[in-house]
């Protein structure tokens, strides 16, 4: 494609290009970044107040444009519908809990003192620039979680979105406008790789946050570090589910069939590997496999080139000994849900990420077997785990080597809920507390007495 048509829109379901957007030119981003930079002022001058109650019109201007912010995801990435939908509720609630929670949460901090008299205070205020560099699985939540508490905090932003997604980067870049944001609170580039490299270095900006693969975090942090810009990174994932016991084995299955196709299983979070205990493989495996083929999502992947990368390494799996069932064949960017038995941790496959509707299942001897199989993976952000026993839930959410464990239930995100990862799949958190706390100066005020 030209680089002129770097970002498009292309419907995965046809394969066809339904829109083109301009490449930024060298002089708009720095138009950008002169009018975030300039922006700048307003976040440090304004009160939390002021900017929650921006937030709240964003949230009100996601109700009223709901229908049309969802039909653009379906269009870019093929989401279905109703997902699409819940994507954009999912938003509102966002931000309507940091319009709601961010005075409490930027509120001076004062520090009890163990000696000496007069009194100290931690005082939370804004950084300046920061750059979002976001993915095309989520194209209006991911600007969400990271927009939100930034802005409540006084930040302002630039915004790289995925090429695929640039209908909704405008469609957002015009909500924040028009819900009353200055110029520069918000802005959006449609940027090359090279062009966001040298973003990064520009002095003016303060931080990053990369929602992504882990080939583009290692990228921008690369560049981050030798520029000395904090970065928050949430890259891949390969969530175990975990099954110890259970004493409805059909609602077991039940979530587990959800957990995998959230998103038609392009989800980084989704569970993508089942570790079940070995007195109930058998018959996991049977009812899983039947209700997951019935279940074969009807939505394409977000392309065929992601559909084609997927069925590679299912090949290549089968290729090493493992067992597929599929309900179909792959039409484009149309992938038939499918389930990889017979796989171990020896295998590639066990240590890779699968994005799309590929579910591994694992037998596990025991709980400690269950424990070093959902560990041996260079991913760590979120775990599913099944049991009866909650003091073994709460034994093995201890041991699980990841940023977040849910006992007993899936899809179970939140705005209130910290989301993030360790391990490959990057560090830092977004929403909840955390999520306002990674881009503040904590300054420390301490007067002395005279």
């Amino acid at each position: 494609m030209p680089p002129q048509h770097l970002y498009a829109v292309t419907d995965p379901a046809t394969d066809q290009v339904v829109a083109t957007y301009p490449t930024a030119t060298d002089a708009r981003i720095q138009d950008a970044l002169s009018a975030a930079h300039g922006a700048v002022g307003w976040g440090r001058d304004t009160t939390v107040t002021e900017r929650t109650a921006l937030l709240t019109e964003v949230a009100a201007l996601h109700r009223e444009r709901r229908a049309e912010l969802a039909a653009t995801i379906v269009q870019e990435m093929g989401k279905p519908l109703a997902e699409a939908e819940g994507e954009i509720d999912f938003c509102i609630d966002i931000y309507t809990y940091y319009a709601q929670n961010a005075a409490r949460f930027l509120a001076d901090e004062p520090i009890p003192l163990s000696a000496g008299q007069g009194d100290a205070v931690l005082r939370r205020s804004p950084v300046g620039v920061l750059l979002g560099i976001m993915p095309w699985n989520f194209p209006a939540y991911q600007v969400a979680r990271f927009a939100a508490p930034n802005l409540a905090a006084g930040n302002t932003i630039v915004l790289k979105h995925a090429p695929q997604c640039p209908a909704s980067a405008a469609a957002l870049e015009q909500i924040f406008t028009d819900a009353g944001f200055p110029p520069g609170a918000y802005v959006n580039v449609y940027a090359t790789n090279e062009q966001i490299a040298d973003v990064i270095a520009d002095p003016r900006v303060q931080g990053v946050s990369l929602t992504g693969s882990e080939r583009a975090g290692a990228a921008v942090a690369e560049i981050a570090g030798r520029n000395l810009k904090k970065v928050v990174l949430e890259l891949g994932g390969s969530d175990p589910f975990i099954l110890l016991s259970t004493d409805d084995l059909d609602a077991t299955v039940d979530s587990a069939v959800a957990a995998r196709l959230d998103n038609t299983g392009q989800a980084c979070n989704a569970a993508k590997r089942f570790v079940i205990a070995e007195d109930l493989y058998t018959d996991f495996v049977a009812r899983f496999t039947e209700r997951f083929l019935a279940r074969s999502p009807g939505a394409p992947l977000s392309s065929t080139a992601a559909a084609e990368h997927l069925a590679r390494q299912v090949d290549a799996a089968v290729a090493e000994g493992a067992t597929l069932v599929s309900a179909g064949v792959r039409q484009g960017a149309h992938f038939p849900a499918a389930v990889l038995t017979d796989v171990t941790t020896r295998h590639d496959i066990a240590h890779q990420e699968l994005f799309g509707p590929v579910a591994m299942v694992f037998s596990a001897a025991d709980e400690e077997h269950a424990v070093r199989i959902a560990n041996d993976t260079p991913y760590g952000l979120g775990s599913y785990i099944f049991t009866t026993d909650p003091e073994q839930a709460q034994r093995v959410a201890d041991r699980i080597e990841a940023g977040m464990v849910f006992v007993n239930g899936v899809l179970g995100d939140a705005a209130e809920l910290p989301f993030g990862g360790i391990k490959r799949s990057g560090f830092g958190r977004e929403l909840g507390r955390p999520g306002i706390e990674e881009f503040v100066n904590k300054k420390l005020i301490r007067t002395m007495s005279h």
